[in-house]
């Protein structure tokens, strides 16, 4: 059987720099070192069905070395593989469709890119680090749903550089999750030079033993040696790693050297790439065979019907129930905790409800869920990159999953919510502690551009006509539940921001939200006023304090991005044309999309008052917004101005 698979892994060579040449980019010498590890894996060790990468059982491969993508596309293509981005419209891919890598109609994206119609992949990866944090997320789901299956995941030599890696692998290691197997690519290169003597495949197998890895190292173009590391795989009481030894651009002798990275061949130099090769093939004995090869087909399972939609109890049985009844009773309830009370409630609702944290569920009250929950809670420490990430694979593996933080530590993770949106991921993330209402914290501990972050990823579509995220800004604890039940039902990433102060109930325990609304809490002929988050309460003071003095305003709490912005712009043009927008973050947010609404209708005013420099602690929030020019004194100064 290995002389059919090497021959298959030469004709996957020469596929690479076939197709990498056709699209003029790409990564041909990267593919060609993991020709033999993705042989054995696509071949002959994984255990799924190429007509059905659907099929919940399957197992897994994360190529977290996203740039060597081209040598999976050849192998699949070669299966037959199902492509589409669902498997109503799906079809097989063809070697002839190999050609097409890059084109924007292809399936076939320069990286991993599920989304677009490659569903072999779980998360889409390239910006490197991330893929083992998302084969730990698979993990788990598979652990959840009693399925019995292996995740690999391809790992560069110079990628193993980032720390995410190892966030990852202790990640794995405290959760026993015995079936994730991390293979590292040690071809020595990277791209601009050879990578540091701490990436070699020695220092590598070192550091995974140390870490309590067992550690296999292994000639990464030897099938007996790779097939013989892969049959360890979730045999041990520990987790074990693949260290295998490989050459960059393998079989061609000109794609060899250190400065070919990224760059396919020109036209004219296949000929000799593909004789090259075929020498190679020559040198090892290997002839061409017409035997076909097909992977073992996964187990038989059986996953529960699921409703179609999460619905939660009333309120005040859920505050009951998470034991928050006397501070409902006080009237004084911080939107952070409210969050807690309904991740609890949908954990009681339905089982696909998870929840990660890193290392604040005291503080983000995510550990009301965990107490009630811990099967389905995860913590991952101080490692926000990892949560995202794991969160993202745990969606892959069909749970809904929650991951908590205060907002400013998310920050770290931004680039891994980008990689989540490129997938397409239904992950729920939770900010807590935001804005400048945190207090004598500080600065280091405020998250202020949160807002304008997520607000671009509202305004763009994710192919499916969702936003691709959608951002809820809670003013109260009632609006908190709610929205975070409205979060857990849609189909799309989702950022629910929360705030640590406790506040009185705006809304009747029994209100209505909407996505992209808004609600109006006051009506008046003065300034329309429009706030969100805590910053409500803040300008609701000021509004009664202008009552006192005759001025009535407008006032509408504005708790969703995208926003629906008319129902405001209209409630303005009945009074007198004026808007103004306040915020407890920088500029980006609501502001900025009121603003950019009222600039294409043409007739109104916009005006914003939002975080005008970077803070410093004060010993209240209520300080440190007087001291920013927030306060409720300064709303109603400025209302006043514009009259």
């Amino acid at each position: 059987m290995n002389k059919v698979l090497e021959h298959r892994a030469i004709e996957m060579g020469k596929n690479v720099v076939r197709m990498t040449t056709a699209a003029g980019s790409g990564h041909p010498s990267s593919g060609l070192a993991l020709v033999h590890l993705v042989a054995s894996l696509m071949y002959k060790q994984m255990r799924y069905d190429p007509s059905d990468p659907w099929h919940p059982a399957a197992d897994r491969l994360v190529l977290s070395e996203g740039h060597a993508v081209p040598v999976v596309y050849a192998a699949y293509a070669d299966l037959g593989g199902a492509v589409g981005k669902s498997p109503a419209e799906k079809r097989s891919l063809a070697v002839e469709d190999l050609k097409t890598l890059r084109e924007l109609e292809s399936v076939l994206d320069g990286h991993p890119n599920p989304a677009e119609g490659f569903p072999f992949f779980d998360s889409a990866t390239g910006s490197l680090g991330q893929g083992l944090s998302a084969g730990a997320g698979l993990a788990l789901a598979a652990r959840l749903n009693k399925i019995d299956k292996r995740v690999f995941v391809i790992i560069g030599d110079g990628e193993s550089r980032e720390g995410q890696v190892y966030e990852a692998l202790d990640f794995i290691i405290d959760h026993n999750l015995f079936n994730v197997c991390p293979i590292f690519n040690c071809n020595g290169q990277g791209q601009a030079d050879y990578v540091s003597k701490q990436q070699s495949a020695e220092v590598l197998a070192a550091k995974l033993a140390a870490f309590g890895y067992g550690v296999e190292v292994i000639d990464g173009h030897d099938l007996i040696q790779i097939d013989q590391a892969i049959a360890k795989v979730g045999q041990a009481k520990r987790p074990m790693a693949i260290v295998a030894k490989t050459q960059k651009g393998w079989g061609v002798d000109s794609l060899k050297d250190k400065s070919n990275h990224g760059k396919p061949l020109p036209e004219a130099d296949l000929p000799d790439a593909i004789a090259s090769l075929d020498r190679v093939a020559a040198q090892r004995g290997i002839t061409p065979s017409t035997n076909s090869l097909h992977p073992p087909a996964p187990p038989a399972v059986l996953l529960p019907d699921r409703p179609k939609r999460i619905e939660i109890e009333p309120f005040a049985e859920a505050a009951r129930r998470a034991k928050a009844d006397d501070a409902v009773a006080k009237n004084k309830l911080s939107t952070r905790r409210a969050y807690g009370i309904a991740l609890l409630a949908l954990g009681h609702a339905d089982d696909r409800i998870v929840a990660v944290d890193g290392d604040v569920s005291n503080s983000t009250f995510a550990n009301i869920f965990a107490k009630a929950f811990p099967y389905r809670f995860f913590e991952c420490k101080i490692a926000e990159q990892n949560m995202i990430s794991v969160a993202v694979g745990l969606a892959a593996g069909g749970m809904i999953p929650f991951a908590s933080s205060f907002s400013k530590f998310l920050v770290r993770g931004y680039d891994q919510i980008e990689m989540a949106a490129i997938t397409r991921a239904n992950i729920k993330i939770v900010g807590s502690h935001s804005g400048v209402s945190l207090g004598a914290d500080g600065p280091s501990q405020m998250s202020l551009p949160d807002l304008a972050f997520f607000r671009g990823y509202a305004q763009a579509d994710d192919g499916r006509g969702n936003p691709a995220a959608v951002v809820f800004h809670p003013a109260d604890a009632v609006a908190a539940y709610r929205l975070t039940e409205m979060a857990a039902n849609l189909p799309t990433m989702c950022y629910v921001r929360t705030h640590r102060s406790d506040v009185g109930l705006i809304y009747p325990q029994d209100a209505k939200f909407t996505l992209g609304g808004s609600a109006r809490l006051a009506e008046g002929n003065a300034v329309t006023i429009v706030a969100s988050g805590y910053m409500t309460t803040v300008a609701l003071k000021a509004a009664r304090e202008l009552e006192k003095a005759g001025i009535k305003c407008n006032f509408f709490d504005a708790y969703c991005l995208p926003l629906n912005a008319e129902p405001i712009l209209a409630a303005a043009r009945k009074a007198n044309g004026k808007i103004l927008v306040v915020e407890d973050n920088f500029v980006g947010g609501f502001y900025s999309a009121i603003a950019e609404a009222a600039a294409m209708a043409g007739d109104l005013k916009v005006f914003g008052m939002t975080c005008p420099k970077v803070p410093k602690s004060g010993k209240t929030g209520d300080v440190i917004l007087d001291a920013l020019g927030l306060g409720p004194a300064a709303i109603a100064a400025k209302v006043q101005a514009l009259e």
